[in-house]
């Protein structure tokens, strides 16, 4: 493979992704080491948990071992995955410019990454070649092949776009940054959809949606408790808001007869979800004003518990907490890999239940960490009352920052309002 930029790098740094959670330098020194000399090996951890991010660098001391490891071990399979690899990109406007990146989906689900590369590097060099897959590496059906120069790009475009590959027929077209494409809400195509039957496979998606026009792509997932969710690509707007409309609240046979439940987000359960796709930002801002207006509706005394162990999970949250009142309400952010975020809300039907709540449960200890269980304050409210507190005279001394706090500790490094700040609604 020749290097990027039609010229040999100056440097022998190379970027190994798609590593099995137990690789170790020592492993990959050993593979890297037999094409040539190794200047060094750093498989990159998670600052906290120490666990493998999945990639890592190998610096050779010569530039010609660095394109021989390139040549002969890319896709090679170490501890059972198959490991790609290219060339540090080390100017991040080159690594995130579009250019000479394009799209590829509808991909067979048998398309690896091997083969992906195999088919597009007729048409120029390779910078990356990656089909998207979950955590167990199966193939979502889309991938992206990055090019040294635009020209290449747009002749994969020209000659792959509506080709066989394997037993589907792609669409290859020039990638497209999420921030250039707009938000058009109006005249959307792509839906997402959940909350659907549990018998719904790719091919009932598929049969389902296309009453409404033609569809160009789509995609069955699941979450990371298992739950499963698609997204179904339409060729016109308007067949993307038919179905919208046509299938958006219809009961999903999952009704048990019994009073109706709400999901975390305030949709029924027993009734399919189906909406516009949305960003991660879009959802997040629909869920803080869903949960502000369902607050004010329904009242009740919502709790903040913090210094929660990464295991906890909603049902956890819940389970410690109903010993002391009907609870309306309980949530527990997770982060990408599914964990809590360290923090969670409950919410009482009366002031007495929480109040016993705060009593029983504030420092004590559950899976070796003690709990901070206070009031949820909404965040003007809590804005307000640290103005108020931080713009009081310098010679108040007690309670100042910087001065002595009236319960222990220094006023201005309180932990429990650290923790608050900017983590509550």
């Amino acid at each position: 493979m020749a290097a990027p930029g039609g010229a040999v790098p100056q440097f022998a740094s190379l970027y190994v992704g798609d590593l099995h959670p137990d690789v170790t330098e020592a492993m990959l020194y050993e593979i890297f080491n037999s094409v040539g000399p190794v200047a060094s090996i750093r498989v990159c951890r998670d600052s906290v948990s120490r666990k493998s991010l999945g990639y890592g660098y190998v610096n050779f001391h010569n530039v010609s071992d660095a394109e021989r490891a390139l040549d002969t071990l890319n896709y090679s399979s170490i501890k059972g995955r198959s490991c790609r690899i290219m060339w540090s990109q080390r100017d991040p406007s080159l690594r995130k410019s579009g250019a000479g990146n394009i799209y590829v989906k509808n991909l067979d689900k048998n398309i690896d990454n091997k083969a992906l590369y195999d088919t597009f590097s007729l048409f120029g060099n390779i910078l990356s070649c990656k089909v998207a897959t979950d955590p167990t590496g199966n193939s979502y059906g889309y991938g992206f092949v990055h090019y040294e120069t635009e020209e290449a790009a747009k002749q994969a475009i020209e000659k792959v776009d509506g080709m066989m590959i394997g037993e589907k027929t792609v669409q290859v077209c020039h990638f497209q940054k999420r921030d250039d494409k707009g938000d058009d809400k109006e005249n959307f195509t792509n839906v997402y959809v959940k909350n659907f039957p549990d018998d719904w496979d790719e091919d009932k998606i598929h049969s389902t949606f296309s009453e409404y026009g033609p569809i160009s792509s789509h995609a069955l997932r699941k979450d990371n408790k298992g739950r499963p969710f698609a997204f179904v690509a339409f060729e016109s707007s308007e067949a993307a808001k038919a179905a919208v409309e046509a299938i958006h609240m219809k009961p999903n046979g999952m009704d048990d007869g019994g009073e109706e439940r709400l999901g975390p987000d305030g949709h029924p359960e027993n009734k399919i979800y189906c909406s516009r796709a949305q960003t991660k930002s879009e959802r997040q801002a629909e869920l803080r004003s869903k949960f502000a207006a369902m607050d004010a509706s329904k009242g009740g005394v919502n709790l903040y518990v913090k210094n929660l162990d990464d295991s906890i999970d909603e049902p956890t949250l819940k389970e410690l907490f109903e010993q002391f009142g009907t609870i309306t309400s309980s949530a527990v952010p997770l982060d990408s890999n599914g964990k809590c975020k360290g923090f969670g809300f409950v919410c009482f039907a009366s002031p007495d239940e929480a109040t016993k709540a705060v009593t029983e449960m504030h420092l004590k200890v559950i899976k070796g960490k003690p709990l901070y269980v206070g009031l949820a304050e909404k965040r003007e409210a809590r804005q307000e009352r640290l103005r108020q507190r931080y713009s009081m005279p310098s010679g108040g001394g007690k309670g100042m920052m910087g001065g002595k706090g009236d319960k222990g500790g220094k006023g201005g490094n309180n932990p429990n309002m650290r923790g608050m700040m900017g983590m509550m609604p």
